[in-house]
């Protein structure tokens, strides 16, 4: 591999993070104008489909005699797997909703443990010296970050134990996503495997939608923030990210993606004026930290 391939991976990677770390603001921004979470999310899995066809039918033009085909099981399976992506954001929303956004990022990022725990149960491995240590440190890293000394459960204006619970519930069904997307139907192509899994998510959402939406359906949302959402939350991202990953490796790549936590921090400390304490910047730094101790291949010279 080049080093201009892997420079070209690195700002792919950089910038799909820094695309994924923006969109939890934005969300915030819209229930300050009284949107709900089943109208954030409907409009983002409309739009997010709507742009991924697209693509899928320029690359279907562009490569009609070899593009590869998503057979029934795979299309089976990418919905499937489709249906944790939908749970993530709802999950994801809801949490940004009852306490800040620089809470809701870092309970988003206790995948890094989980994903060791799904790892060791599904393979019967224990996990090395390495990983254990990096958990260890995100967990005091999340402390740190949440502030957890200093909660005040009561303040009215935030809901700690509905907050944390959602951030956990997304963390568990992305880390779900995370793995069944690096397992099913490889073998066609990202932006296929995006429609379907999206497709799979939108089954949730809409579901989610008519269960809670009590009050009529503001369709303001698709004007006002459904665009920005499902570029920055469903077709930017995923697109820089399977551009990006297969230049830098695994490794770095997963280095390189943690960038999304110090981004969302900063987006809600410059645009929702989000109070950021020293102590929760420590604890930041600590659990990216634990993202390159894990990534990285101390056998190598």
């Amino acid at each position: 591999m080049s080093n201009n391939n892997m420079i070209k991976g690195v700002f792919l990677v950089a910038l799909g993070a820094t695309s994924y770390g923006m969109l939890a603001t934005f969300v915030k921004l819209a229930y300050q104008e009284n949107f709900t979470t089943a109208e954030v999310t409907t409009s983002q899995f409309i739009y997010g489909i709507t742009g991924i066809l697209i693509i899928n039918l320029f690359q279907k033009i562009k490569n009609k005699n070899t593009a590869i085909k998503a057979s029934s099981k795979n299309i089976f399976q990418l919905m499937l797997a489709g249906t944790s992506l939908g749970m993530t954001s709802i999950f994801y929303y809801l949490a940004v909703k009852y306490i800040p956004v620089s809470i809701g990022i870092v309970m988003l990022m206790q995948t890094v443990w989980m994903g060791v725990l799904l790892e060791w149960f599904l393979d019967k491995k224990a996990p090395s010296l390495q990983k254990i240590i990096s958990v260890i440190i995100v967990l005091i890293g999340t402390a740190l970050a949440i502030n957890i000394f200093k909660i005040d459960f009561d303040d009215n204006t935030i809901n700690w134990p509905l907050g944390l619970l959602f951030g956990l519930l997304a963390a568990t069904s992305f880390t779900t996503t995370m793995f069944t997307a690096n397992k099913v139907a490889l073998g066609i192509s990202s932006a296929q495997r995006s429609l379907y899994m999206l497709l799979g998510g939108a089954v949730i959402v809409f579901t989610f939608g008519i269960i809670t939406q009590v009050t009529p359906f503001n369709f303001e949302i698709f004007a006002k923030w459904g665009i920005i959402l499902a570029l920055f939350g469903t077709i930017i991202p995923p697109m820089l990210l399977n551009a990006g990953f297969p230049q830098t490796g695994i490794g770095l790549g997963s280095i390189v993606s943690s960038l999304e936590l110090p981004v969302s921090v900063m987006m809600a400390y410059v645009l929702l004026k989000e109070q950021v304490l020293f102590i929760q910047w420590m604890g930041i730094l600590l659990i990216i930290l634990a993202i390159v101790i894990m990534n990285i291949n101390l056998k190598k010279k």
